[in-house]
């Protein structure tokens, strides 16, 4: 699909997907692409931290426009010829992209194929990003913000152990991502200190009133890291950001689903929301996808331990992540959009039928992941079909906003990698 009179058909097949999001969720399958004057002014803006993972569709050595340095983080689709109410979506470059951002009379437009869809807004660039800690190295690399500065992303840990076992998630380039990094000459380091975080924080404190919310996270650490276990390692960062401002921000920590005595220390150390991301609900394709999480933890046991997280933290607060598409990926995945949705949909039927809401990130085929060298993501209609499922099972029983996200609602919503808050 390449045309907007394609989207548009799609549109009026789905009346109840607003067009917005259904642009949006093209947008983060496909990625976008963007022209030399586009870029130039975008480099006035808040750029892109790549705060974890890289979120491309080529790699930094195919950006021949050297987009990895001057892309924003995040653009706000607005207005245009089918007057968009805005909407925020992650900026994934792609150069070869049907949709292309240019410089307009007096705005950025995104156009596809040619046509206009919607103009383009970007976020300035925060004050404290300019600034630099007593080590010399940036706010901005140390505590980014995403979400259109709603949430502060603290990636304590760049890598993960999984794959030094050759046991790493399929569609995971956390660990390459950081080596291109690296090799394009961002002051990256595997570890982020709780003295540099804080450090950070104390900045963001006293110049910052958009962030309303944090998250501790990182690799998976299957052994020992600094000596420590996991819970040992990360807990370390939640406890000293709430000694020093209990309940200044949301507090939320996306790690491996830990057995329930390590979830009550997260708790007890302030952590109000837990993400303990299950990725891909088919058993089958779980294990095919997430081998070290498959053979280290186990499927029934990580959902064993997100139901026992549900009994400590209220299952309101237990936001396991589902990696969005990445079910109909070759050469395991199902082929049939039909075959995809109900196993999603069983997934979402188990959580939510106990209080637990799952979210979504929409999937990125990474070139320097193995699932995404070939660039084939799950078909659009997909997604529409998804986010139907997921707002209705969440209507039938009756589950709250997810908290630490923002407002819900197009034109609110600010989560950017999926539309999930776009459409409740």
């Amino acid at each position: 699909m390449c045309k907007l009179s394609e989207i548009e058909t799609l549109a009026e097949r789905n009346p109840d997907i607003p067009f917005e999001v259904i642009v949006k969720e093209d947008l983060l399958r496909r990625g976008m692409s963007w022209s030399r004057e586009a870029l130039a002014v975008a480099a006035e803006y808040k750029r892109k931290a790549y705060f974890i993972f890289s979120f491309d569709m080529v790699p930094i050595s195919g950006m021949k426009q050297k987009e990895n340095i001057n892309a924003p983080e995040e653009a706000r689709l607005t207005g245009g010829p089918y007057h968009f109410r805005p909407v925020v979506v992650s900026v994934r470059l792609n150069p070869d992209s049907p949709y292309r951002v240019e410089a307009g009379e007096n705005s950025l437009v995104l156009k596809l194929a040619g046509e206009t869809v919607s103009e383009v807004e970007l976020q300035k660039t925060p004050e404290y990003y300019g600034k630099t800690l007593s080590n010399g190295r940036r706010i901005n690399e140390i505590a980014p913000t995403i979400e259109w500065g709603y949430l502060i992303y603290l990636t304590a840990f760049r890598l993960c152990q999984y794959p030094a076992a050759g046991e790493g998630c399929l569609y995971c380039d956390i660990n390459e991502n950081y080596r291109q990094q690296k090799d394009a000459g961002r002051p990256y380091a595997p570890v982020k200190s709780v003295e540099e975080i804080m450090e950070a924080l104390e900045v963001i404190d006293s110049a910052d009133s958009d962030s309303k919310a944090y998250t501790v996270t990182g690799g998976s650490v299957t052994g020992t890291l600094e000596g420590k276990s996991e819970i040992d390692f990360y807990i370390r960062y939640p406890e000293a950001i709430e000694r020093r401002w209990p309940g200044r921000w949301i507090s939320k920590a996306a790690l491996q689903a830990l057995p329930k005595d390590e979830v009550k220390r997260l708790r007890d150390a302030g952590v109000q929301i837990y993400h303990p991301n299950f990725e891909i609900w088919d058993a089958r394709l779980f294990e095919a996808c997430c081998p070290g999480k498959a053979r280290q933890v186990g499927r029934d046991e990580w959902i064993r331990r997100i139901l026992d997280a549900a009994e400590v933290f209220g299952p309101e607060n237990v936001i396991p992540n589902f990696v969005a598409g990445v079910e109909m990926a070759p050469p395991a995945g199902f082929e049939s959009v039909d075959a995809a949705i109900a196993s999603t949909a069983e997934g979402l039927e188990f959580f939510m039928s106990r209080g637990i809401s799952p979210r979504f990130t929409t999937w990125c085929p990474e070139p320097l992941s193995v699932l995404g060298k070939e660039r084939r993501g799950a078909p659009l209609e997909y997604y529409i079909r998804l986010l139907r499922v997921y707002r209705d099972t969440r209507a039938k029983y009756k589950l709250p906003a997810p908290r630490g996200y923002g407002e819900t609602g197009l034109g609110r919503a600010v989560f950017s990698v999926s539309s999930f808050m776009d459409i409740i």
